[in-house]
């Protein structure tokens, strides 16, 4: 489930992908508003996003919660954004919780917008060591990490979104405080159906390999695997307002076999500014 929720707060609600609703012509279909994959749009100049996810493991008390916010900087080509994650990380009566650590991101519409057939992003993060590496809520380091979201409209009905990413800490540490480099790496892919323009069926898979601290300038590997079946729906509203509720079922597979989830993402959309049409 940690890793579920580390997953979550560096891949999905750290970058969180961005929405595009036009408010001056008719309604789109949901379009980016993926749960563990990242989309290749930016926000739509005067349109800002504000997502929460919750993740829990199935019989656990563990959890994660995200906040990110997204903001359009001049119009669709750069999108800035910052993410907030609070977890709880294990199942002992104290329960250690708390705040993680938070997320600075930019993104760059280098190919393609949410209008088009082919779509590119490329996402640069700034990871602060705002959670406690002692408690194991956090790297205890500064971290970089890099995303290239790509997307592919392969019919009205049919949309695939495929990640490929690395993180690099310099001076992570662990619970003891000893320190050393750490790099991680997380590949993603995710189908979508859209069974109607505003009610989507989603299949997503998330790999992730990570190191952790486990002496001085010493570190261990591990990996993840999830595989998530979901479902999302829109509602939208006359002021430009557009409300997506989600849930997914994330289910580890291969080295995360016997891991089940749950996951619930609700996104508020809404213009902040008229734009020109």
């Amino acid at each position: 489930m940690k890793r579920l929720i580390l997953l979550c707060s560096l891949i999905r609600a750290v970058a969180a992908s961005a929405q595009a609703t036009d408010t001056t012509r008719a309604p789109k279909p949901i379009q980016d508003n993926s749960f563990l994959v990242e989309e290749a749009y930016n926000q739509e100049g005067g349109v800002v996003q504000h997502i929460n996810t919750f993740s829990r493991a199935v019989g656990s008390t563990v959890w994660g919660y995200t906040f990110t916010q997204e903001w359009p900087v001049g119009g669709l080509r750069h999108q800035l954004s910052y993410s907030l994650p609070v977890m709880r990380v294990d199942e002992t009566p104290a329960g250690r919780g708390g705040v993680g650590d938070a997320a600075l991101n930019y993104r760059y519409q280098l190919l393609g917008s949410g209008a088009s057939m082919v779509a590119l992003a490329p996402r640069v993060s700034v990871v602060a060591p705002t959670g406690s590496s002692r408690q194991g809520l956090g790297t205890g380091g500064t971290g970089v990490q890099l995303n290239v979201p790509l997307s592919i409209v392969l019919s009205d009905a049919l949309v695939i979104h495929s990640n490929a990413g690395a993180t690099f800490t310099r001076h992570a540490h662990d619970s003891l405080g000893d320190r050393a480099a750490t790099m991680g790496y997380n590949l993603g892919q995710s189908v979508i159906w859209l069974v109607h323009p505003k009610l989507n069926l989603m299949l997503e898979g998330a790999w992730t390999r990570t190191e952790e601290v486990v002496g001085p300038d010493q570190t261990q590997r591990s990996s993840a695997l999830l595989l998530a079946p979901a479902v999302r729906g829109a509602i939208d509203f006359p002021s430009g307002l557009q409300i997506v509720p989600g849930i997914a079922f994330p289910i580890g597979v291969g080295p995360s076999r016997g891991e089940r989830n749950v996951f619930v993402y609700l996104s508020f959309e809404h213009p902040f500014a008229h734009t020109a049409p």
